[in-house]
């Protein structure tokens, strides 16, 4: 019974110490970006450490294993690299520079509301509002949003900007930084739940979740390079030596790509697209517990509430997803004892055939040793 209980408690493990990893990687890269270092440099790094990382495992361990690559599969990794490594990273980084950690995390709180939406145009989700288990997914959903304007809207610049803006006063420059920054954030926010959900796709098709990882991290260095020769014409930006920009792109690439994107492809053919995303909003309460107890940061109300929320729309998502898993499996536990008694019926029904077939083979037998016995 022991086994079993940390059997089943591994995914939730492995993604609660993924969070950690990516609340790390928003402190370290905020840091690098403030110095300067250009957010297009900084992917380009990023995925490039990240393949150099993940591809000697990937080589070493699916050799054998690995799926024939195909056209289509070739075109979903291209999409791969680019609504991840390219559109995600960038936005994302764009906005984490104008704005905070605690600040970007939360716009991303969006992320298990589209994923979850996504899901559901695409049908990977079935829609049964009469089911308990779904009503609750989707009251976690929405009380995840509205943890996340919560932790928006209050102490933030944004909500004093539009007030200002509204009244007719002057706009302050930070006002403005913050909205474009949420703006960048969103579409970041629709392009990862995009990528969440492709990644599930297509590792129906190729399931080898290290080699899928090292593509798309290949890809992804491919396209960021070819973005940041473009937005950055000047060869000094890539200027990188033994520093915090160093440790941005190494932290970034081994934590949040090669690790990242292989746990959360491990955990979505496990579990589902649904359950990855809904450990989202931790990352917002790890960085704001850090920030308050490492860096000093202070803590407001409308945080504190933001964060509880969170946590209550995170584990009524799961609690409706573990629903699901529990269905499924007594569906196919039923499936089985239908199958099986389907073949006892069969092999039932054939046993008089064979029994009369050997005594019709007997009575022939006799027949001919009595015919020989009289001649």
């Amino acid at each position: 019974m022991g086994l079993k209980m940390s059997e089943s408690a591994k995914p939730y493990f492995a993604m609660i110490c993924l969070q950690f990893g990516y609340a790390g990687m928003n402190l370290v890269t905020k840091v690098s970006l403030d110095r300067g270092m250009s957010h297009y440099v900084l992917v380009a790094y990023r995925n490039a450490f990240a393949t150099a990382a993940i591809a000697p495992f990937a080589l070493l361990s699916e050799r054998k294993v690995r799926p024939k690559m195909t056209f289509t599969i070739f075109m979903q990794i291209f999409v791969l690299a680019l609504l991840g490594p390219l559109i995600d990273q960038n936005l994302y980084y764009a906005g984490l520079k104008l704005t905070s950690p605690n600040f970007a995390g939360a716009v991303t709180n969006i992320v298990p509301a589209l994923t979850f939406i996504i899901s559901i145009v695409f049908r990977i989700e079935k829609v049964e509002m009469r089911k308990v288990r779904f009503q609750a997914k989707v009251v976690g959903t929405l009380v995840i949003v509205a943890g996340a304007i919560l932790m928006i809207l209050f102490k933030t610049p944004l909500i004093k900007f539009l007030q200002s803006h509204l009244n007719g006063d002057a706009s302050s420059p930070v006002g403005e930084d913050y909205l474009k920054a949420t703006v960048f954030l969103l579409v970041a926010s629709f392009s990862w739940a995009s990528f969440f959900v492709l990644q599930a796709a297509t590792l129906k098709r190729y399931s080898s979740h290290l080699s899928l990882s090292t593509m798309v991290c290949f890809m992804g260095t491919l396209q960021s390079t070819a973005v940041t020769f473009v937005m950055e014409p000047n060869l000094s930006t890539w200027n990188i030596g033994f520093d915090m920009n160093l440790l941005a792109s190494a932290y970034a690439a081994i934590i949040s790509s090669s690790i990242a994107y292989y746990v959360q492809g491990m955990m979505t053919k496990q579990k589902s697209v649904v359950f990855v995303t809904a450990f989202n909003p931790l990352v917002v309460i790890i960085g704001s517990i850090i920030g308050f107890l490492i860096l000093g940061q202070h803590l407001y109300l409308g945080g504190v509430l933001g964060m509880v929320t969170l946590l209550v729309g995170v584990c009524v998502v799961l609690w409706g997803r573990e629903g699901d898993e529990e269905e499924n499996s007594e569906e196919k536990f039923i499936e089985v004892i239908k199958c099986c008694n389907r073949c006892e019926n069969t092999g039932l029904s054939m046993m008089p055939r064979i029994d009369e077939e050997v005594d019709v083979e007997m009575q022939s037998a006799g027949k001919a040793k009595l015919v020989v016995g009289l001649s």
